[in-house]
């Protein structure tokens, strides 16, 4: 035997052992979520691929989360005065707004179906193309866009200054007043407290099985075995994780007429595995929020059960199928929120 190979042989097993040591313990860092999102549902079995939202909702600062429900629906945020926020995303119509695509600033018709913003704080990112991280970040984006608001800060800090109640406002609240930093702040505490709880199908998962009838159970189970909890999961059945759309079949060529649009998330990363992938949009409330999908070609939920079974799943559903699934997604409408539109402007 070669001198010292026993002494070199040990240092490989080491050299070995250290490097199984760091496989086995290393860990990704979890992504970032909002800080409300980080508030615990109620406790469900832990089979269970969805849970419920939580039951109190905790109101950051209500007099800001007042101001900024103020803002949301202020006309003058928008270029010409035409449009707010809640133009495109009504508290009476699901958080969207009912259109195919939103009428922006001037008439102009915009790109996507409007996304519901109820639920909104608990997504992993905002935008159907996940380009915005968080709430605050997502605000610039329909502010600046042509076909949305069309607008921009400094008109917006010129308008809410001149008028005395912003300013009155702001001052109570803020010590350096009216701010782009402060109408964010405000507009993102209003939009924490746009969560709806207490659907009858988490009153289901809390244990009170008779919150849903036969049909939704059934229908639940059946969303279960036919793999839809696989994108549809967690507090808000999606809304946390992207996926493409068109996995068993090209939905879009099917389809036709091929907008830029549709290519979802590559238009954000500029990689090809992206292309045509998009946010999983989350599931509650969804019966109030037709037209469905990004493109806002769907008007029925039937038909949109039928469609995602066939591009996600590479299934075709039966008429009863689809009765029972709609019957469980009737279920997942919550409480709509209202922190007090009526109050005046302090």
């Amino acid at each position: 035997m070669i001198r010292g190979t026993p002494h070199l042989i040990a240092l490989l097993l080491l050299a070995a052992l250290a490097i199984l040591l760091v496989a086995f313990t290393w860990s990704v860092p979890p992504v970032a979520m909002p800080q409300f999102a980080r508030v615990a549902s109620d406790k469900v079995e832990p089979a269970e691929p969805l849970s419920p939202l939580p039951q109190t909702i905790p109101t950051p600062d209500l007099e800001r989360a007042q101001l900024g429900e103020r803002l949301f629906h202020e006309l003058r945020l928008s270029g010409d005065d035409s449009v707010a926020c809640a133009s495109c995303h009504s508290l009476e119509q699901g958080g969207a707004d009912g259109r195919a695509r939103s009428v922006g600033a001037g008439g102009a018709l915009g790109e996507v179906n409007a996304p519901s913003v109820f639920n909104a704080a608990l997504g992993f990112a905002q935008f159907w193309d996940g380009r915005a991280a968080t709430l605050a970040e997502q605000i610039d984006g329909p502010l600046h866009n042509p076909v949305e608001m069309a607008s921009d800060w400094p008109r917006v800090l010129t308008t809410l200054s001149a008028d005395e109640a912003y300013r009155t406002a702001f001052a109570a609240l803020y010590p350096d007043g009216i701010t782009k930093a402060n109408i964010v702040d405000a507009l993102v505490r209003y939009q924490l407290t746009l969560v709806t709880p207490n659907a009858p199908f988490d009153r289901y998962l809390r244990g009170e099985r008779d919150a849903i009838d036969a049909a939704a159970r059934e229908g639940y189970a059946r969303f279960k075995d036919y793999g839809c909890a696989s994108c549809h999961q967690g507090a808000l059945v999606g809304g946390n994780m992207f996926q493409r759309f068109g996995i068993m079949g090209d939905y879009f060529v099917d389809r036709g007429q091929l907008e830029d649009v549709d290519l979802g998330r590559y238009r954000v990363t500029g990689r090809e595995e992206d292309r045509y992938v998009f946010k999983v949009p989350s599931l509650r409330n969804v019966a109030l929020t037709a037209p469905y999908f990004h493109d806002g070609s769907v008007e029925t939920l039937d038909e949109a059960v039928e469609i995602m079974a066939r591009y996600q799943l590479g299934r075709d559903l039966q008429a009863e199928d689809i009765a029972l699934i709609v019957a469980f997604l009737n279920t997942l409408t919550g409480d709509a929120p209202n922190i007090g539109r009526s109050l005046p402007l302090p």
